[in-house]
């Protein structure tokens, strides 16, 4: 590693994050992604009208680099005003607001990305704005001074997380009836003769440095060209839907995966998995660059087009290493008969590549599939909901596939899916969305479970993987329920993912880590598998081969919380103790967001290895992360927890401060107790759930009094002290106290 410094420079950063994502998404997870996708657009083409530049996307949050401090804060309030109006009839529970933190200060430049704390501090100052506000640093607002149309109101000196010294933060807010300034053009260049000999020589130089960067670049930054299997390879590319009526799409989707699946079934051809395939849906990338990424030789591309019972498929199949057809084919056939006709597809491959089919492979009949039309019609629309993975799809598909199954009850994949839906909604406490119990729940996954396993799919036996793997009790035949997904499906890159986890959590890592190369080079873009590669890596004690694994899947993946517990586990055995810090800080930031408590370190007593070795093994790495701040001012003493510089306040105290405006917060462990009563006015907080953006929504100000009460009122009030707020107090008698003294309470939700 050399040792040369790091190039650096001076930068104005801008850093958009949505207010209430997580609550606007588990709303209308699909009207909230159209909305976002929209403000995106739209907030990307204000930056580089503005001369920034986007640096980074991450989900809902944008990171974006200027060269002049007033180009960057005249784009955030353009931005703002921009989607004031775009907001404006929009209720204002499903509003989907922005806010904007700038900051000017010097950053690392690396690989065109900025890093440091510059951009940290960016991202700290955004998570003090307001909804569909602005937030300055005070470098910002020395620089600016009163050259903009903006008023500027100080929050006093903030501290922030990882930042050593506090930040000077300033609220910025349009002025009322002054317009913005425009932005200025970009000045065109005027080329000389000399200009344009220099320019051709720099473009060619250009050309081939990219093409031989596009070669060697990762995929997002990772990708690189992966070299051809041993055997024909293969990708099924999204076939486009040709009909009428665009509400077809999950018919073409559908009749995609089904030749994927088809053609995964044959051992003699590397097929690719569906996510890493229907990464192009949408888009007309050379066959030569889906060759480079996905390391296939061939690709098959197609349309689809269904008019009432009728329907038409249009595929070609195209070597990729020299972009030619090798044929292309139009079928005609009615719905009930779209099986036969992707038989035809398949055998047509299988011919024009040249594989041999063994003798099982030539006698299989597809018995899990339907002869009924219609079932398989609702089965098609039931699975492209069951591919969001959300509680609202999941829901959505069940009357899909009961439908299925109602029309052809031996619809052994059908069964499978109404397992796997109740069984995810279960193992991710979903089941409200779906109006049934966790005990019925389960009890339907079951059920679905045992019908779909006299004709087993690679489906069925995940699900039988999966809860054998969840409930700890029998990891060999959870393997062996991996194995046999595989062996029906040698590139089901699923199925080699779902082995490796069971080979893990045996306590076998080694062939763990193969078999997740295996289902990674099946499905190259698809990032979760890293998580997986990192826990056999970390189980084998290779921790730096772990720490890089765990660093890339954060980075592609940052809103998934488990890559960040263990990459804290593994800094810990490192001695990396403050990134191990601050990657526990942020999987509790990630708990909290997906309504989870904190972790504690007897959580991993929890987790399902069969060796306690293993389970020893990530106890001991986080161990070694030091505590957050906000413990260390937590004591116990004769009356309860205490918290340094927080007054324990009695009834009377606390009814002079509810009467003078002072914010209470209620954590209260029990929901019912919440129900049946709470001070009027007061917020609910759960234990373990208190975050700086929920605190910051709640008190508005670091000068607002705040009053906490409840069996987590020493975290919270810990927490309170360390993020800034100057009036924090621990109302120790909490709802007995206010109950005794005859003080009014409020009832229900």
């Amino acid at each position: 590693m050399g040792t040369e410094p790091l190039a650096r420079k001076l930068a104005a950063i801008l850093y958009a994050d949505v207010a209430g994502y997580s609550r606007l998404t588990g709303e209308d997870e699909e009207g909230t992604h159209r909305v976002l996708s929209a403000y995106l657009d739209a907030i990307t083409t204000s930056i580089e009208r503005h001369h920034g530049k986007v640096l980074h996307y991450a989900g809902d949050a944008v990171l974006a680099d200027f060269t002049t401090v007033s180009g960057a804060l005249i784009c955030a309030a353009a931005v703002q005003q921009d989607l004031e109006v775009r907001n404006k009839d929009i209720p204002e529970k499903r509003k989907v607001q922005f806010r904007i933190g700038v900051n000017l200060g010097e950053v690392i430049v690396d690989r065109g990305e900025i890093y440091g704390e510059g951009v940290n501090v960016a991202a700290r100052l955004e998570s003090l704005a307001e909804p569909g506000g602005i937030c300055v640093s005070g470098t910002v607002y020395d620089a600016i001074g009163n050259k903009l149309p903006l008023d500027y109101e100080f929050m006093g000196e903030q501290s922030v997380k990882n930042i050593e010294k506090p930040v000077r933060a300033y609220h910025a807010r349009i002025r009322p009836g002054v317009a913005l300034p425009t932005p200025t053009a970009t000045p065109k260049t005027k080329w000389s003769s000399r200009h344009f000999a220099v320019g051709v020589v720099v473009v060619v130089s250009l050309v081939i440095v990219t093409s031989v960067i596009t070669w060697l670049a990762p995929w997002s930054k990772e990708r690189i060209a992966l070299p051809l299997p041993d055997k024909p390879s293969i990708v099924v590319l999204p076939f486009a839907n040709m009909s009428d009526d665009p509400a077809q799409e999950y018919f073409a989707d559908g009749i995609t995966e089904d030749l994927t699946t088809d053609l995964s079934k044959i051992s003699g051809l590397f097929v690719i998995a569906r996510n890493s395939a229907f990464a192009y849906k949408g888009k007309s990338p050379d066959a030569r660059q889906i060759s480079h990424e996905l390391g296939v030789k061939y690709v098959l591309e197609g349309s689809v087009r269904r008019v009432g019972e009728q329907v038409r498929i249009n595929a070609q199949l195209i070597d990729a290493s020299t972009g030619g057809h090798l044929w292309a084919e139009r079928y005609d056939s009615s719905l009930a008969e779209v099986f036969e006709l992707q038989d035809r597809v398949t055998e047509k491959i299988v011919a024009a590549l040249a594989v041999t089919l063994t003798a099982e492979e030539t006698a299989q009949h597809v018995d899990q599939k339907t002869s009924n039309p219609q079932a398989y019609d609702a089965f098609l629309q039931g699975w492209a909901r069951y591919q969001l993975h959300t509680p609202t799809s999941l829901a959505e598909a069940v009357p899909y596939f009961e439908k299925a199954v109602h029309l052809d009850s031996g619809y052994s994949h059908a069964h499978a899916a109404l397992a796997a839906v109740y069984w995810e909604s279960w193992n991710n406490g979903w089941v409200e969305s779906l109006g049934v119990s966790f005990l019925q729940a389960f009890r339907q996954a079951e059920a679905h479970l045992e019908e779909a396993m006299r004709r087993p799919t690679p489906l069925a036996h995940w699900v039988a993987f999966s809860i054998l793997a969840s409930s700890g009790e029998d990891y060999e035949q959870a393997v062996r329920e991996a194995e046999r997904a595989v062996a029906l499906e040698p590139n089901n890159a699923t199925g080699h993912a779902a082995l490796a986890t069971a080979l893990i959590l045996a306590g076998n890592a080694t062939k763990g880590a193969e078999s997740i190369k295996t289902a990674m080079r099946l499905d190259p873009l698809y990032p979760s598998y890293l998580v997986i590669l990192g826990q056999a890596q970390f189980a084998l004690e290779r921790f730096k081969d772990a720490a890089v694994t765990f660093e890339r899947a954060v980075k592609r993946n940052p809103d998934n919380e488990w890559p960040w517990v263990y990459l804290a586990a593994t800094y810990g055995h490192l001695g990396i103790t403050e990134d191990g810090q601050a990657a526990l800080e942020t999987y509790n930031e990630l708990r909290i967001q997906h309504g989870l408590a904190e972790f504690m370190l007897e959580h991993v007593d929890h987790w399902r290895f069969v060796r306690g070795s293993d389970r020893d093994r990530v106890r001991a790495g986080l161990s070694k992360v030091p505590d957050p701040e906000w413990k260390a001012l937590i004591t116990r003493g004769p009356e309860g927890y205490e918290v340094q510089g927080v007054p324990r306040i009695d009834t009377a105290t606390a009814k002079a401060l509810h009467e003078r405006g002072a914010r209470f917060t209620d954590l209260q462990y029990w929901t019912q107790d919440w129900i049946a009563g709470h001070i009027p006015g007061a917020v609910r907080l759960e234990a373990g759930r208190v975050s700086q953006v929920r605190l910051w929504e709640i008190a508005g100000s670091k000068d607002q009094a705040l009053v906490f009460y409840g069996e987590g009122s020493a975290h919270a009030c810990a927490k309170a002290i360390t993020w800034g707020y100057k009036h924090v107090y621990q109302f120790s008698d909490g709802m007995v106290g206010w109950r005794a003294a005859g003080y009014p309470i409020e009832k229900g939700e």
